[in-house]
């Protein structure tokens, strides 16, 4: 499957997240052993551990919610965090990255979905955070794009919708706030069930589990 997938994603120039949390290291050397390399986990510890045993050329992504008090654990290794959603959250990581002479990248995660139980932003709060003078001052990290999480329902009219305002939020904040940054250009959209929605409304990263690990 991962092969098949790479197939479909890379002439669309979208990267592919192996969804790995809860799945034990002997799984994700398989995949790895395939040539993939960026794998996604949601909690700091677990994260932490996997990494200490797997090859160090693995790029790891936090996509989970992160507690500032777990920054600590994956600051000095991890590659992107797609999960910030409050301005202290991007100041202990902008902390913790310096203390490790780091710079580390991370996706700004939206609301988007029907669902109260999803975290994430408001456009409202996000132009407030991006235009404070303590998201000025940060120096450690780097703002690459956006993350959201569409309802999860069969109704694909919704979940077409959600995609649709994510990509329209991109476009608001990199017109607003990044328009001469090459980095931020990320929408980190779509899973397992609606990837394929994803691709078509502009996503440029997949968070893929189960089609490549099998379900739990």
């Amino acid at each position: 499957m991962l092969l098949q997938l790479i197939d479909e994603l890379k002439p669309k120039n979208v990267g592919l997240v192996a969804v790995s949390k809860t799945r034990p290291v002997e799984q994700i050397l398989e995949l790895y052993n395939q040539g993939q390399r960026i794998f996604g986990e949601n909690r700091a510890p677990e994260m932490k551990d996997k990494q200490e045993q797997l090859p160090k050329d693995i790029e790891w992504h936090m996509i989970g919610h992160l507690q500032k008090n777990k920054v600590k654990y994956i600051a000095p290794f991890v590659h992107m965090i797609h999960s910030v959603d409050d301005l202290e959250l991007l100041k202990e990581i902008d902390k913790r990255a310096a203390q490790h002479d780091r710079c580390i990248d991370y996706l700004l995660q939206f609301h988007v979905a029907t669902e109260q139980t999803k975290t994430g932003l408001s456009i409202e709060k996000a132009q407030e955070m991006l235009q404070s003078a303590d998201f000025k001052a940060l120096k450690n990290t780097r703002p690459c794009g956006v993350m959201g999480m569409a309802t999860f329902t069969d109704d694909k009219s919704v979940v077409r919708k959600e995609f649709q305002k994510l990509k329209q939020i991109f476009d608001q904040i990199k017109q607003a706030h990044f328009e001469k940054e090459e980095t931020f250009k990320e929408i980190s959209m779509g899973m397992s069930g609606d990837y394929a929605l994803a691709v078509e409304e502009g996503s440029t990263l997949v968070r893929i589990g189960s089609l490549l690990f099998g379900k739990r």
